[in-house]
């Protein structure tokens, strides 16, 4: 698949449900970070050791030890792609917001069905990303390993006997992991829990942020947790300590969804009609009010209370009805005002076909 069919497409494998845990995590994410050897880092590159480095990890991602290790990989400059391209890769979470900033000497490498990803001149010279459905933090761990070593094959990494890998930020310094999950937890915020339960997630070394990661908020009710701690712990333990406050939440979310059903079943059977109803016939949609009411309907899809929208189609209308992709799918530029009709539109017509099938 090349980048314009990669843009042009709002499904991602991530998307795919059916993981492990699916009705609540929907998806894990493991990236490391991982610099050059001899050359500074990002943010005191010139223009010429900027592309210098998009020139080493380029060989280096088309090397035979990355395509045996991982399969091919295809590079492209950030410069090569337009303005809503660029967005449309963040609205699928294949790369950060930060890579869109002064993008001229960055890129992007990806695989074909967007499971792996490396972004080059982020906060680190590399960022190499697994995107998986539900929890699978450890394959995930397995496929970047890979990944990693297939480029060490080729490239030098800035490396410390003692420290570990070396990272522009000293949070990083050490494995350079970060490993996240994004859970749906409505249960929690609709039984009023949610907030003592962030307070013991940051007591835990852990932290929590939104749908698009540091400075953005829990739209939709998902919530994406990751490690705070990379110095002075092994790859694998972070993973499961990570997993297991992980499986905490889970049993927290589904007792409180159990709760809700029991005590609460006609009031909820009303807010997941009521969203469902809406998303099916409303013609003007904003952004925020799409996703409360996909995070209704998802919630009602969970248990068992509609049955004929996969829940997967849910996770890809959150992305398919962002902006940067409403306006490719639309072909033009479009006014806010405007994205909201087509918005609606699009959600009416997935709804409806979901139903025909």
């Amino acid at each position: 698949m090349s980048i314009k069919e990669t843009v042009g497409n709002a499904h991602s494998h991530w998307m795919n449900g059916g993981g492990p845990e699916a009705d609540i995590v929907i998806s894990s994410r493991l990236r490391v970070a991982r610099n050059l050897a001899h050359l500074p880092f990002p943010h005191l590159l010139s223009a010429e050791q900027a592309d210098q480095v998009v020139a080493q990890v380029e060989h280096a991602a088309e090397s035979a030890a990355v395509r045996e290790r991982v399969g091919a990989l295809s590079v492209v400059r950030m410069n090569e792609l337009s303005l809503v391209e660029r967005q449309i890769l963040v609205e699928k979470h294949l790369i950060s917001p930060d890579l869109l900033q002064n993008c001229e000497h960055k890129a992007v490498a990806l695989r074909d069905d967007e499971i792996l990803s490396v972004m080059i001149n982020e906060e680190d010279h590399l960022r190499i990303q697994c995107l998986l459905p539900g929890l699978q933090l450890a394959e995930a761990w397995q496929l970047v390993n890979r990944l990693d070593d297939g480029l060490e094959e080729t490239l030098e990494y800035a490396f410390d006997e003692k420290l570990g890998y070396l990272t522009a930020c000293p949070t990083n310094v050490g494995t350079g992991m970060r490993a996240s999950v994004m859970l749906h937890l409505p249960g929690l915020v609709l039984v009023n829990q949610i907030r003592g339960v962030l307070v013991t997630i940051s007591k835990l070394g852990l932290t929590v942020r939104g749908l698009y990661g540091e400075g953005t908020e829990a739209a939709g009710n998902l919530f994406q947790v990751s490690n705070q701690i990379t110095l002075g712990q092994a790859e694998e333990d972070i993973i499961a300590g990570l997993v297991s406050v992980t499986r905490q939440l889970l049993g927290q979310e589904r007792a409180a969804r159990e709760a809700l059903y029991r005590e609460r079943r006609e009031q909820l059977a009303d807010r997941v009609g009521r969203a469902y109803g809406i998303l099916k016939h409303a013609r003007i949609m904003s952004s925020e009010e799409a996703m409360r009411l996909f995070s209704d309907l998802r919630l009602g899809v969970d248990l068992g209370l509609v049955r004929e929208i996969p829940a997967d189609l849910i996770t890809e209308l959150m992305v398919m009805t962002r902006p940067a992709l409403l306006i490719y799918s639309a072909g033009r530029e479009l006014s806010p005002g405007e994205r909201d009709v087509y918005r609606a539109q699009l959600i009416r017509q997935k709804l409806s076909a979901a139903r025909q099938d």
